[in-house]
């Protein structure tokens, strides 16, 4: 396949795509307007003022589409995960358009924040465009910042990453260190919405800016202290010039390596869209970051009469993407026992569930059908079904739900 591989950064107030082979990054508005009395819908790029003149408007489209929010545009009241359809097809006859492609190889959708719902609605979105959902991928924006900086040289993350974003969206804080002498290397990224926030029209005025400036270089003291970093990041539209912010930039800049980038999460979602179109990945580490699984999941079973633990879920992989339906015989004492085993080797534990309600037969003669999967992080749902065993024992098809804190 030759088709478009594209990343794309998407929030409330703007969006962001850069496509491989275009040096291009489009920002547009996450705003849709539909013109008048006709069928016609449109977005406007920043780069051509984002208006949408004669237009009815409507914007903040995630938000709208995660509450199951309508608009009435034109006299007709619209679901929002319609409205966002409509934009994400826009959006994507963009680099389309540029490009002369029509296929979409594989599209890396990043968001602010991972949650089930919003996941959801955009795989919705990809069927409503006809995009093969195992081409489309949504991840934090704490994992864009791992592969942006992960692609840069070694020199950048051989000791901690600290990264600031000043945006739309408010000031946020993201971290990045790298954890060697493990079988495979780790890759940890926090990030946190600092308390401290202010909105960008604080920059409006001279007093605004003092503020700012002081609001951010106590942060930084806070946040980096005297410790060691090979790199610090500036990211969003607040950062677009840092000339305002002298001191913050004046205590940040002390023995450290210091860059503006404004499209670090786009830039980020395209190197791992690339590297997800490879046979073999080009970043040999384990990521553990927001959207990511910080405990391995094993389930205990019996292979030729030996006990053993069959690996259900790793650390490092993505919550959603990871579930599975098998079916299994019942040996020993009716019930399920997982291994639950967090990066922190001490904190492993066991999670036993009966089955409760399943009739009671010989040894070996229930099957059963278990299918599980993730609704964060933090969180692991399971569900169990009696299969019988053949006409011996027909099946009751009861059914057993639990959620697994993990």
């Amino acid at each position: 396949m030759n088709g478009l591989i594209i990343g794309m950064d998407l929030c409330d107030s703007c969006t962001h795509i850069s496509c491989q082979g275009q040096e291009t990054i489009w920002s547009v508005p996450t705003r849709i307007g539909k013109e008048p009395d006709s069928d016609v819908w449109r977005v406007a790029e920043e780069s051509a003022g984002g208006a949408l003149e004669g237009m009815v408007v409507e914007d903040k489209l995630l938000s709208l589409a995660m509450k199951d929010g309508t608009a009435t545009i034109d006299g007709v009241r619209y679901e929002g995960l319609y409205l966002l359809k409509m934009f994400l097809k826009q959006v994507l006859a963009i680099p389309r358009q540029a490009s002369g492609k029509e296929e979409i190889e594989n599209l890396v959708i990043t968001v602010p924040k991972l949650e089930v719902k919003l996941v959801d609605c955009l795989m919705y979105c990809a069927d409503f465009l006809e995009i093969d959902r195992s081409r489309v991928h949504v991840i934090s924006h704490a994992e864009s910042f791992v592969y942006y900086v992960m692609s840069q040289k070694r020199e950048v993350w051989s000791n901690q990453v600290g990264m600031f974003e000043l945006s739309e969206n408010g000031l946020h804080y993201y971290e990045l260190r790298v954890q060697r002498g493990l079988r495979q290397m780790q890759v940890v990224a926090d990030q946190e919405e600092l308390e401290e926030s202010f909105h960008l029209n604080v920059l409006d005025s001279d007093a605004g800016i003092q503020m700012a400036d002081r609001i951010l270089s106590s942060c930084a003291e806070r946040l980096l202290q005297k410790r060691l970093f090979s790199a610090i990041i500036l990211t969003g539209r607040g950062f677009a010039q840092t000339d305002w912010a002298s001191d913050f930039m004046q205590q940040i800049c002390k023995r450290r390596r210091v860059f503006a980038e404004m499209d670090v999460f786009t830039r980020g979602a395209l190197i791992r869209s690339e590297d997800l179109c490879e046979a073999q990945s080009a970043y040999h580490f384990t990521c553990i970051c927001e959207g990511r699984l910080k405990t391995t999941v094993s389930l205990k079973i019996q292979e030729r009469e030996k006990e053993g633990q069959l690996v259900l879920a790793s650390a490092g992989d993505s919550w959603y993407e990871t579930k599975m339906t098998a079916e299994f015989i019942v040996s020993g004492t009716p019930e399920v026992e997982f291994s639950l085993q967090p990066l922190e080797p001490r904190k492993k534990k066991t999670v036993k569930i009966p089955l409760e309600g399943f009739p009671k037969r010989p040894d070996r003669t229930t099957r059963i059908e278990m299918a599980f999967g993730f609704t964060g992080e933090d969180t692991m749902i399971v569900m169990i079904r009696d299969l019988g065993f053949g006409e011996l024992f027909p099946a009751t098809n009861r059914m057993i739900k639990q959620e697994v804190s993990l």
